[in-house]
């Protein structure tokens, strides 16, 4: 996708380098960092400078391309490989990548290590790319139905950044949106801000605006009013872990949206590649479910007049705050999950019809 005029990925690999687009410094600045040590990956996946379940998984098969670079050690990259698991545990991507880079690096002989594993997880990434593409095309079947009845404007409400920003290319929910724009249907987003990092805000109406797709910015709590007014035609999100039973782990808020859209008779859809989907869980309580830094919630950043990036605080000093990162979304909330190989109902019949 674009940014300027300009076609990127979110992550690729130069000169023993790996080069990423720091989303913690977006919408502001637009800065291109490299990741030089496996070291840098375990930060750039905590600190959030990468996100999205595909991109983190990508950014964590590079992270041990780069592992082996700094010291071809087979107990350095298992340790390697562990660190990087636990970077960041709800989105599944991340042991996923881990995991298949690890089974294709076990037994290689050392002069070969480095170009294996530099050629799978650029294979990772280009998989992404084709997957992203293929949901689009899947998702935009729907766009077009609800474009055809409605003989107007659909308007998609979306929850975080579930965009290309989030994955290498197209993005997951964002996808069948593109796809829409680009085959000439009108099409306007409810962006939700999503707090407390706003990736909303700050990511989703950052990129639609690069393309051009017509987009407002919402508070979290403003989707159920929307819908009853009948001025959201349909919720499409991304997910960092499907179970096989149709349950839906995503960015917290998710579950309350799918609520309102289900009172409210809105379709609600989870995009999401098939690296996503958790085969072993059989329970949305054994997702390990993130709880990151209070500070996200009790500080924000924005710029000033100058348009100098500041941070302050927005919380009396004494004022305690949870930052749970994720919450789960109950299949039966959900009116189908769209996948790279076509859309299916929310259900272990569904998935494994699709997923043999």
């Amino acid at each position: 996708m674009k940014i300027e005029g300009k076609s990127y990925k979110t992550i690729w690999f130069e000169k023993n380098l790996v080069k990423i687009i720091d989303q913690t410094k977006l919408p502001h600045q637009f800065v291109i960092k490299d990741l030089k040590t496996m070291k840098d990956t375990v930060n750039a996946i905590k600190t959030m400078e990468v996100r999205g379940a595909p991109l983190i998984g990508a950014t964590a098969a590079y992270g041990l391309v780069l592992s082996i670079i700094e010291k071809n050690d087979l107990s350095f990259l298992k340790k390697s490989s562990e660190e990087l698991i636990a970077s960041r545990p709800t989105a599944i991507n991340l042991k996923w990548a881990v995991d298949r880079m690890m089974k294709k690096l076990s037994g290689i002989n050392d002069k070969d290590i480095l170009k294996i594993a530099l050629d799978e997880a650029k294979a990772i990434t280009e998989e992404d790319v084709k997957f992203c593409k293929n949901i689009g095309l899947n998702g935009l079947k729907i766009i077009e139905d609800i474009a055809i009845k409605k003989k107007d404007t659909v308007n998609i409400l979306t929850h975080c950044n579930a965009g290309w920003l989030a994955t290498i290319d197209w993005g997951t929910a964002t996808s069948p949106i593109y796809h829409a724009h680009q085959k000439g249907i009108k099409v306007h987003v409810w962006v939700d801000e999503t707090r407390p990092r706003n990736q909303g805000a700050n990511l989703t109406s950052y990129e639609l605006n690069e393309e051009g797709i017509s987009n407002t910015v919402i508070t979290d709590n403003a989707g159920g009013i929307l819908m009853q007014r009948g001025q959201v035609d349909m919720c499409i999100v991304g997910t960092d872990r499907t179970l096989y039973n149709g349950d839906v782990c995503n960015k917290i808020g998710t579950y309350l949206k799918a609520l309102s859209a289900k009172d409210n008779n809105v379709p609600f859809y989870v995009a999401l590649p098939s690296s996503t989907i958790d085969w072993s869980i059989k329970h949305h309580k054994q997702i390990p479910i993130e709880e990151r830094n209070s500070e996200e919630l009790s500080y924000i950043e924005g710029v000033d007049q100058n348009n100098e990036i500041r941070r302050v605080r927005i919380y009396p000093q004494k004022s305690k705050s949870l930052n749970l990162a994720f919450d789960v979304t109950p299949a039966k909330l959900v009116t189908g999950l769209i996948t790279e190989k076509g859309i299916c109902e929310a259900s272990e019949n569904g998935l494994r019809g699709l997923f043999k």
